[in-house]
């Protein structure tokens, strides 16, 4: 009797798809492209990894006649293209070296390996803590934009994530600027830190978008990072440079605050970035007790000139250079109408802050430019 099992083609679809980033990365070992399926009287489990980044998915059967639990490879990106284009539920039959899916009047085959040649798998997670899944993802949005794609100083590729007895604090940077949020809902009484690379960073968001769940655990294997779902757990290496010391740089001593309107600064710096035309030209910003002029010169281009309101600002009058880019990527960020930001002088940074009771406090830095630079 040929063992069968029937699963709901979105269901599997969701797994599959969410398993193609991991699947499709090229590595040493073939069988990476494969996604390792273990199929029981109740449960089919699907892993996949790419020595990096690994994801185990389960899905509990609709039916099924295995009496036994069965694991065989089969290649995923090809299971997922053919799922793509079915309806309704699926059939999946084994049937010596294939996998047969049958729907409806549709009937296909995938040629199937075995299970031994799929590298070792994590396994025995030790989790550390609960987290609310849609408040772990919001606090991602907040400073996954800043992590570079691939800078030539390795520590600043990653998300840096400390855990001690007061906060759960996140920070990213990619030399020029900096990100941080920080929440007090989630601490440890034993520190930890991780350096999280950029790409498990991404796919994380997404695997928390795809499976809304309403809670996950954050938790170890071995040297690896984990976070854990019902119905998921995602394994992630760790980079192993140290991240760069930043907390000296977010002192604030001597620094003098002020608020403005985002909406008006971000539609000023849009139309600054406007007339870049790709080139690094600095902005130049003069800061005055009510106000704030903005202005840019781009001889191949053009020029700017506005002037801004500016409230509680006490500091005299203070010219300052900065890229307008830099400024906008932080501050689309930020939900407030009115930004408090803090400045001391040229030289040093201008930093955004916002906090939202005992939710979570969100800082955004951005160094000036140099005279000799701009």
């Amino acid at each position: 009797m040929a063992e069968k099992f029937v699963v709901e083609q979105k269901s599997l679809l969701a797994m599959l798809s969410s398993m193609q980033p991991i699947c499709s990365k090229r590595t040493t070992v073939e069988a990476t492209s494969s996604i390792l399926c273990n199929v029981g009287p109740k449960e089919l489990i699907l892993k996949s990894t790419d020595l990096e980044i690994s994801l185990q998915s389960s899905y509990r059967l609709k039916e099924s006649s295995l009496s036994e639990p069965q694991s065989f490879l089969v290649n995923g990106k090809r299971l997922f293209d053919l799922v793509r284009e079915l309806d309704g539920d699926i059939t999946l039959t084994l049937s010596k070296n294939q996998l047969l899916l049958t729907s409806g009047s549709v009937q296909l085959a995938l040629n199937i390996k075995d299970a031994q040649e799929f590298p070792p798998f994590p396994e025995r997670i030790e989790n550390l803590m609960q987290l609310e899944s849609s408040f772990l993802s919001m606090l991602l949005d907040k400073v996954a934009f800043l992590i570079p794609q691939s800078n030539s100083n390795p520590a600043l590729n990653g998300l840096y994530l400390e855990l001690n007895k007061d906060s759960l604090t996140m920070t990213t940077t990619d030399g020029h600027c900096l990100a941080q949020v920080k929440t007090s809902r989630y601490h440890l009484e034993t520190p930890h830190t991780w350096l999280v690379p950029r790409r498990a960073v991404i796919e994380l968001k997404k695997i928390l978008e795809d499976f809304k769940e309403a809670q996950v655990f954050l938790g170890t294997c071995g040297n690896q990072l984990v976070f854990s779902g019902e119905l998921f757990n995602f394994f992630t290496k760790v980079l192993a440079p140290a991240f760069p010391e930043y907390k000296a740089i977010l002192e604030k001593k001597g620094f003098i605050p002020a608020t403005i309107d985002r909406s008006s600064l971000v539609k000023t710096l849009r139309r600054s970035a406007c007339l870049l035309s790709g080139q690094f030209i600095a902005t130049s910003f003069g800061f005055d007790t009510n106000f704030l002029d903005v202005s840019l010169h781009n001889k191949e281009v053009g020029k700017m000139e506005e002037r801004l309101g500016l409230k509680a600002f006490e500091g005299g009058k203070l010219d300052v250079k900065f890229y307008a880019p830099y400024l906008l990527s932080g501050l689309n960020v930020f939900p407030e109408e009115n930004l408090t930001f803090y400045l001391s002088s040229s030289s040093k940074p201008i930093i955004f802050e916002t906090g939202h009771e005992d939710a979570y406090n969100l800082t955004y830095l951005v160094m000036p430019v140099s005279t000799t630079a701009a």
